[in-house]
């Protein structure tokens, strides 16, 4: 195996800035104890090709909420590849959990961006069965897969992102 890729944690101030927009009601305190208990995204086994994220903190969502989280995670990686997001496999097959974007893309030139590259999540529970989705912290919730990709032989993209979710094509 090619080691492409390394996981980080966003800073606190970036942490703190991103948490107590997702969660208000969250005191410096509370938010401060998050961020130091944070667990870089892992594999479970050798043969694993998804890095498992952890859930910072607890929720319970009821059929069709909805919560972003902010992971408090970043990734550095080769430019010839891209990090894939999935919910955990088990989580979608029992409460139809969802990633909001489908599939979550992070290109290599995220690490750069004004927010440091911090990984979001945005996941609802579909459960068309009525169950409760609770998740402790700590606990797996969605996968990451690492993934290359090549381009064109024509391609001239010589753009510079800022940002996450449109910020390549705002000036396109």
């Amino acid at each position: 195996m090619r080691r492409i890729a390394r996981f980080m944690k966003v800073s606190r101030e970036q942490f703190t800035a991103d948490f107590k927009d997702a969660f208000p009601a969250c005191g410096q305190e509370q938010i401060a104890q998050i961020y130091d208990a944070l667990k870089l995204p892992a594999r479970a086994t050798g043969g694993s090709a998804g890095y498992d994220f952890f859930m910072p903190i607890q929720i319970e969502l009821k059929p069709g909420e909805t919560v972003k989280i902010p992971t408090g995670i970043r990734v550095t990686m080769q430019p010839e590849w891209v990090l894939h997001l999935y919910p955990r496999s088990g989580l979608g097959f029992k409460y139809r959990l969802q990633l909001n974007n489908t599939v979550g893309i992070i290109d290599s030139d995220y690490f750069n961006s004004d927010n440091e590259g911090h990984i979001f999540a945005k996941i609802t529970n579909d459960s068309n069965e009525g169950k409760t989705l609770k998740l402790q912290a700590g606990e797996g919730f969605m996968q990451g897969i690492f993934l290359e990709y090549g381009i064109t032989e024509d391609d001239e993209a010589d753009g510079v992102r800022n940002g996450g979710f449109g910020s390549t094509t705002k000036n396109a």
